[in-house]
C-alpha cells in the first residue's frame, strides 16, 4: 500500500500537467472556432495513425532524443543546461566542414569522422558553460543559453562567409556532400540512423547511471557537492564531464542531420530541436531512458502539424503552442512533488 501511495505521489505532477495541458489547448482551439475533439483526433492521426505517420514521428524524434540527453546528462551532476541548440548547430557545422574536406574519402571513414567532429564541437561548447560554473561561479543555465545565441551567430557568420558554397545563392550553405557520403536510411524505413544513435546513447547512459561507480559518483556530486568533495570525488571534473557528454549528444545530432537530411550546413539546421530537448528532459524527469518515450510523443505531436494545417487550416505553430502549454504546466506542477498527498504523514 505504501509503495502504491508513493507511486501515486510521484505520478501526480505528470498527470496534473497532462490534464492542464489538454484543458488549455482545448480551450485555445475552441476559442479559435475549432472542435477540440477533431483537433486531438488529427494530432493522433498525424503522429501515430499509420505507418507513414510513424515514420514522420521517428524521423523527428531522432534528434530530439539526442538534444533531450543534452539536458538530461548534465542534470545527473546537478547542472541545468539549456543551450543544446548552440551545440547542435556547431556540431553540424563542424561535420559539414570536415565532410567537405574529406569528400573524396570512403564513407566508412568519413561518417565516423563527421560524427566525432560534431560530438567534439558540441561537447566542448557546453563544457565551457560547466567550466565557467566551476571556475568562475557563472550560472550555467544563463551562460549556456547565451552561448547558444553566440553559437548560432558564429554558425551564420561561417555559413555566409568563409564556408559558403558559391553555388548557394538564395540560401547560404556550406558545400553539399557528395551523394556517396549521404547517410542512408535504416533498412526498410525512411528514418535515418540518428534514431539508433539516440536510443543507444540513452540506454547506455541509463546503464551507467544505475549500475556503475561513475553513475553513483555523478549522483553524489549532483546531489551534495560538499559530501562528494569530502569523500574525495573530483566534483569539478565530473560536472564538466557531464556537460561535455550532454553537448556531445547535441553535436552528434547536428552531425547526423547534416549527413542524413540536409547534406550541408544551412539555416534549416536551426530548427529548435535544442530548445524542444529542454521540454523532453524535464518531462522525463532527467531520466536518460525516459527521454526515449517522451521524444517519441513530442515527435508525434510535431509531425501532426502539417495534417492540422491541411485539414483545418491551423498554422504549424499550433503544435508549438501545445508544447509550450505542456512545458509551462510541467514546471508549474513540479510544486506538487513531495507534498505526500497519498502517503500517510506521521
Amino acid at each position: 500500500m505504501n509503495r502504491l501511495a508513493a507511486t501515486a505521489d510521484a505520478a501526480l505532477p505528470v498527470i496534473a500537467a497532462l490534464v492542464i495541458t489538454v484543458l488549455l489547448f482545448s480551450g485555445a482551439v475552441g476559442l479559435a472556432g475549432f472542435d477540440p475533439l477533431e483537433v486531438w483526433g488529427l494530432i493522433y492521426a498525424g503522429g501515430f495513425g499509420d505507418a507513414f505517420a510513424w515514420q514522420n514521428t521517428l524521423q523527428r524524434a531522432a534528434p530530439l532524443m539526442l538534444t533531450g540527453l543534452a539536458v538530461a546528462l548534465p542534470a545527473q551532476a546537478g547542472r541545468v543546461i539549456i543551450g543544446a541548440e548552440g551545440a547542435l548547430v556547431l556540431g553540424g557545422l563542424a561535420a559539414a566542414a570536415l565532410g567537405t574536406v574529406l569528400a573524396s574519402g570512403s564513407p566508412w571513414f568519413v561518417w565516423p569522422a563527421m560524427a566525432l567532429a560534431g560530438a567534439l564541437a558540441g561537447g566542448l561548447w557546453i563544457a565551457l558553460a560547466g567550466w565557467l560554473r566551476e571556475k568562475r561561479e557563472v550560472n550555467e543555465t544563463i551562460s549556456s543559453l547565451l552561448l547558444a545565441f553566440i553559437a548560432i551567430a558564429l554558425f551564420n557568420q561561417c555559413v555566409e562567409t568563409v564556408l559558403r558554397d558559391p553555388a548557394s545563392l538564395n540560401k547560404p550553405a556550406t558545400s553539399t556532400l557528395p551523394d556517396a557520403l549521404m547517410l542512408p536510411p535504416l533498412p526498410g524505413l525512411d528514418v535515418h540512423w540518428g534514431l539508433v544513435a539516440g536510443i543507444a546513447l540513452a540506454l547506455l547512459a541509463a546503464v551507467v547511471m544505475r549500475f556503475t561507480p561513475l553513475g553513483l559518483a555523478l549522483k553524489v556530486a549532483g546531489g551534495n557537492p560538499r559530501t562528494a568533495m569530502g569523500v574525495g570525488l573530483p566534483v569539478a571534473t565530473l560536472t564538466v564531464g557531464a556537460c561535455f557528454a550532454g553537448g556531445a549528444s547535441a553535436g552528434l545530432a547536428g552531425a547526423i542531420e547534416v549527413a542524413a537530411v540536409h547534406g550541408s550546413a544551412n539555416g534549416s539546421l536551426i530548427a529548435g530541436y535544442g530548445y524542444t530537448g529542454i521540454l523532453i528532459a524535464f518531462a522525463a524527469r532527467f531520466s536518460p531512458a525516459g527521454v526515449i518515450p517522451v521524444a517519441l510523443l513530442v515527435g508525434g505531436i510535431a509531425a501532426s502539424g502539417s495534417l492540422l494545417q491541411r485539414r483545418l487550416g491551423l498554422p504549424d505553430a499550433a503544435v508549438t503552442v501545445l508544447l509550450g502549454f505542456a512545458f509551462v504546466a510541467l514546471i508549474g506542477c513540479e510544486t506538487l512533488r513531495g507534498r505526500g498527498f497519498f502517503t500517510r504523514r506521521t
